[in-house]
């Protein structure tokens, strides 16, 4: 096991040394805007696998390989639409990931064994700066180990990946929260894989069409292909079992309260947690989906710290970054909800 040294964003030397470990192959966990990311060389085969490794993450499992600007986009790929120049324009650097025909020089370990690759630009300055550094594209799937729930601070890290990793850079907390939006060009019509920050009525504003994959909001079959992170294996998820509650807030807090034991608790709303009985946690304000993306993960990850065994969650909206939220939740609720 390598051990692994705490480095700080501020630091321009402690910039220079994640650089360095990633050039040569070492993984170093890293922040993004979305979520903290564990980053290793995505044209070095071997450090690729190590990720699979470090995280005991399913080896199908496609990665996200992030550049810091455009021109290191062409070589990656052996396409390049339309299209993608024109949600870069509008949504790049960002919280979007757009999946291309891979070029050569991607590993089929980075693909997940398939001949596309997913492709993002970060709007996080440390994230870029890194890549710059590095001089190399970056695959960096979230920084936790496979099934947790993904990581928002530099902590949350530690407590995952000390001594799987050569380096933790520590660069705040995320802003997003949730892991990016992602879409693939490579069908007849564009199409949805994951919901992120960036919202299907975004994309449609720049490309007209676009489809919302069934894996979104639907289980698929552990044995199907998938082309993007998130769509397959249960994510995202506390030791707790967790269900959805999908009703207003007088009915979630009936329902908690014929519910009642030895580690139960609400994960509800900010304001709410005085009408509901038993013990309560919050995840952001009703009306602000994004404040829950920001709050989900660490919040989920609180319960852990708490104890909780049985967690009923209030349904988010479904609407803009909701739709993320509530694809995060149906993950570590094991696709459990329940309509009242």
């Amino acid at each position: 096991m390598p051990e692994t040294v705490l480095l700080d964003a501020k630091k321009p030397q402690d910039l220079e040394r994640a650089a360095q470990w990633l050039r040569q192959g070492e993984l170093v966990a890293l922040p993004t805007e979305t979520v903290y990311g564990l980053g290793a060389n995505a044209l070095d085969e071997r450090a690729v696998r190590e990720i699979y490794v470090a995280k005991g993450r399913p080896q199908d499992n496609p990665l996200i390989v992030h550049i810091s600007r455009w021109e290191e986009l062409e070589d990656l790929v052996t396409q390049i639409p339309p299209q993608a120049k024109q949600l870069a324009d509008a949504y790049w650097p960002g919280p979007m990931t757009m999946i291309l025909p891979k070029s050569h020089r991607i590993p089929l370990a980075t693909s997940g064994g398939l001949p596309t690759v997913a492709i993002r630009m970060p709007s996080h300055p440390v994230a870029r700066e890194v890549i710059r550094r590095a001089g190399v594209p970056i695959a960096a799937p979230s920084a936790n180990l496979s099934g947790h729930p993904s990581p928002t601070t530099a902590q949350h890290c530690v407590h995952d990946l000390w001594g799987r990793v050569r380096a933790i850079l520590d660069g705040g907390p995320c802003q997003v929260g949730v892991e990016s939006t992602v879409l693939t060009l490579c069908t007849p019509v564009p199409r949805l894989l994951r919901p992120g920050a960036v919202t299907p009525e975004q994309l449609r504003a720049v490309l007209g069409e676009l489809e919302v994959d069934p894996a979104v909001l639907h289980r698929i079959a552990e044995d199907a292909v998938v082309s993007s992170p998130g769509m397959k294996y249960k994510h995202y998820a506390p030791k707790a079992h967790v269900t959805i509650v999908d009703g207003d807030l007088d009915a979630f807090a009936a329902y908690v309260g014929t519910h009642q034991g030895d580690g139960v608790w609400a994960l509800c709303f900010q304001g709410e947690e005085g009408r509901i009985p038993g013990r309560s946690l919050t995840y952001g304000r009703q009306e602000d989906p994004a404040s829950q993306a920001q709050a989900l993960f660490d919040a989920l990850r609180m319960l852990d710290e708490l104890g909780a065994q049985r967690v009923f969650a209030r349904c988010p909206n479904r609407e803009g970054v909701g739709l993320a939220v509530y694809n995060r939740l149906l993950r570590a609720a094991a696709f459990e909800e329940i309509a009242l």
